[in-house]
């Protein structure tokens, strides 16, 4: 009985994607989801279990309905997670690695907003003060400056 929690629970977080606002950790699927709703994908490095500012950030802004009725209409999540405590199966902690090399993140929380390429429209979003409802007006702000910028 134990093994078909333990491979239902790895079923679950390798078919993990953005839904509705939730944070999703397929690479490939959240890019194909932000070509498919032409929505920018706000990608998250993270150290969910460890890192103060992103425990900060998830509790002040993430968890809180204004954000995530904003990014459920604007945007694809996508967490790219370093726990220290918790388990990751063996194809997401190589995906993260990769991504973590490719975007050369030097610490966490770095958050940027790419286009359904994986291109950078800002430069790293990180912690702001303020809670959710300032967190989304940022948002907004680097969305219209990357739109003029095209």
């Amino acid at each position: 009985m134990t093994m078909i929690f333990k491979t239902l629970a790895l079923f679950i977080a390798t078919a993990a994607i953005a839904v509705g606002g939730e944070w999703g950790t397929d690479w490939e699927a959240a890019k194909a989801q932000a070509k498919k709703e032409n929505k920018p994908i706000f990608i998250n490095f993270t150290g969910t279990d460890w890192c103060g500012w992103c425990i900060k950030l998830e509790k002040e802004v993430f968890s809180k309905k204004a954000f995530k009725d904003y990014a459920k209409e604007n945007l694809v999540l996508m967490e790219v997670d370093f726990p220290r405590k918790k388990k990751l199966p063996a194809d997401v902690v190589a995906q993260n690695k990769k991504l973590d090399k490719e975007y050369k993140i030097e610490g966490y929380p770095t958050l940027y907003l790419l286009d359904a390429e994986g291109k950078k429209l800002s430069e790293d979003v990180g912690y702001r003060e303020g809670g959710p409802e300032a967190y989304v007006k940022h948002l907004k702000e680097l969305l219209a400056k990357a739109k003029t910028d095209a």
